[in-house]
This record gives C-alpha cells, sequence and structure tokens, in this order.
C-alpha cells in the first residue's frame, strides 16, 4: 500500500467508527427517552428510527469499505455480498423515508391551528410506527432485485460490470434491465425527496410567518428561536436540506462514474467517502440541537461534578 492508499484507509477508519459510534450512542439515547417516559414523543420515535438506520449503513457498508480500503478483497463471498449490499440498500432507503417522515411531521406540528392540518395533529402520533413497517416493507420489495445482481467481485470480462466496489460487484446481463432497476430506485428516492423539499419549504414559510406576526411584540415571554416548536423545525429544515445536497452530489457522482469508460481511482475514492456523510453528520445536527442531550452530557462532565461539590 502507497501512501495515498493508507491516507484514504485511514480517512475510511475514522468516518466509520466515529458515525457508528455517535450513531449508537443516540440510538441508545432515544431508547432509553422512550423506556422511561410516560409519554412517548413522536419526533423521538422518529429520530430513534433514522438513527438505527443510520446504524446498519455502517455496521454493513461502512465496516465493509473500512476493510476494503486497508487491502481487504473478496472477503465475504458471493452469498455475504448479497446480503450485505442487500440491507445497506434497504437502511439507505429507510434513512430517505425516515428523513421524509420526520419534515412532514414536524411541517403538521408547526402548522397554524386554524389550517387544515389541525384535525391531523390529533391523529398523527398513531400513523408514525405503521409508518415504519410501510417503509420496511416497501424497501425490502424494491431492493429485493440487490440479492441478483451482487455478486463477489468478478475478474471475467463475460459480465457487464456496472460498479466495482473491491470487494463486491454489482453485475447485469442487459441493458433493459439495468434501466428497469435504475426507474425503480431513482424513482423512489425522487418522490421521497420532492416531498420532503415542499415539507421543509412549507416550514420556511410558516416559520417567516411566524417571525413576522411576533416581531412586532416588545420584551415576549419567550423569544421565537427559543419556541421548542421553532428549533425542532429549523433542526429538520437544515437536515433536509443536507439530505437533498448531498442526495443530488451523489446522483451526479455516480452517473458519471457508471458512464466512464476508464474510471478515476480519485473519483471512485472521493465517492465512497462521501456516500456515508449524511450517516455521519446527520446524529452531531441531532445532538447538538437537541438540549436533553447536552444536558445528560454536563451532568455526566467531571467538571461539572467538581463545580456540584
Amino acid at each position: 500500500m502507497d501512501v495515498r492508499d493508507i491516507s484514504f484507509g485511514t480517512v475510511v477508519l475514522l468516518q466509520t467508527s466515529t458515525g457508528l459510534s455517535v450513531n449508537v450512542f443516540l440510538l441508545l439515547f432515544y431508547i432509553h427517552l422512550i423506556s422511561f417516559s410516560h409519554r412517548i414523543s413522536s419526533s423521538d420515535l422518529i429520530y430513534t428510527h433514522l438513527a438505527l438506520a443510520n446504524t446498519i449503513i455502517f455496521f454493513t457498508c461502512g465496516i465493509s469499505e473500512t476493510i476494503s480500503a486497508w487491502g481487504g478483497r473478496n472477503f465475504l463471498g458471493g452469498i455475504g455480498c448479497k446480503i450485505i449490499l442487500y440491507i445497506y440498500r434497504v437502511s439507505r432507503g429507510l434513512v430517505i423515508c425516515t428523513t421524509c417522515l420526520l419534515s412532514i411531521f414536524q411541517a403538521i406540528t408547526i402548522s397554524p391551528g386554524t389550517s387544515r392540518w389541525a384535525g391531523v395533529k390529533s391523529k398523527l402520533h398513531k400513523c408514525i410506527v405503521p409508518s415504519f413497517v410501510f417503509f420496511w416493507v416497501l424497501n425490502l420489495l424494491i431492493d429485493i432485485n440487490t440479492l441478483i445482481y451482487a455478486a463477489d467481485p468478478q475478474n471475467s470480462t463475460s459480465v457487464c460490470i456496472t460498479y466495482d466496489l473491491n470487494y463486491c460487484s454489482i453485475i447485469i446481463l442487459s441493458t433493459e434491465v439495468a434501466l428497469v432497476n435504475a426507474i425503480f430506485l431513482s424513482g423512489r428516492d425522487l418522490i421521497f425527496v420532492v416531498i420532503m423539499s415542499m415539507a421543509s419549504g412549507y416550514m420556511v414559510i410558516v416559520l417567516h410567518r411566524h417571525h413576522r406576526q411576533v416581531r412586532h411584540l416588545h420584551r415576549p415571554i419567550l423569544s421565537p428561536r427559543q419556541m421548542p416548536e421553532v428549533r425542532a423545525a429549523k433542526r429538520v429544515i437544515v437536515l433536509v436540506t443536507l439530505y437533498v445536497l448531498l442526495y443530488s452530489r451523489q446522483s451526479i457522482m455516480l452517473s458519471v462514474l457508471l458512464n466512464m469508460k476508464e474510471k478515476s481511482p480519485l473519483l471512485v475514492k472521493a465517492h465512497q467517502l462521501l456516500a456515508f456523510t449524511f450517516s455521519s453528520v446527520c446524529p452531531f445536527l441531532v445532538i447538538y440541537s437537541d438540549r436533553r442531550v447536552r444536558i445528560l452530557w454536563k451532568r455526566e462532565s467531571p467538571v461539572h461534578k467538581v463545580d456540584l461539590s
């Protein structure tokens, strides 16, 4: 391994270990809140499911990418490749579905009480768990073709290798099959991206109207920026914006890679690194914006314990 390979392997290792650790922490944190809470928060359920999907991504493709970056190849075998890539694709679909659900939930939550969504608010919490079940079934069915086209690294030129991951390959036998597969996967992603973008746009409009209504008040009891629903809405808008930008980047870069006759190693490595950016950054944004996590950190901090004594 040369210096570039070692540097790339180190970056992948740091990204995977950090992303996996933070997502596991966030997952356990929300599970603890839900377990000991008298009233389960719908938003906590959604963040728990999002952390679970991100954790699965790092446990499957993240660890595999790390081993591959340090020289591992064909360590999964054919069956292992199919299982790992299938679970990764399903969890990736769960991330986009859950982020979309989060944006819809927050948009309805901050909508005015006199709007058409007023009657939906009281029933919204009953739809969370059924939505999770629907997302799992949907993605398990859509990504089932991964079990057919995923295989161990191929050295033969008799098959058309659309993408080589070093530890696994995705192969197709005809362009028609590749087109149908692309339509299904891109269609799912595009639908959810459009929905979450519309929900975020609606939240921006509601927050702008709210700001205009309260700015004439003198010394309000609670600043609009400090209101829990406003903070939550801004957090969701940032998450959705980040996802849309990263999804656009990934789609463009993947299209370029698939249409290149000679793939640039640097471009391939950059694509692999950026593929986990949302799952790595997402938990930090959630932790930073959730006051309960900061309170927990202060309680466990040694400096804080000294001050109390």
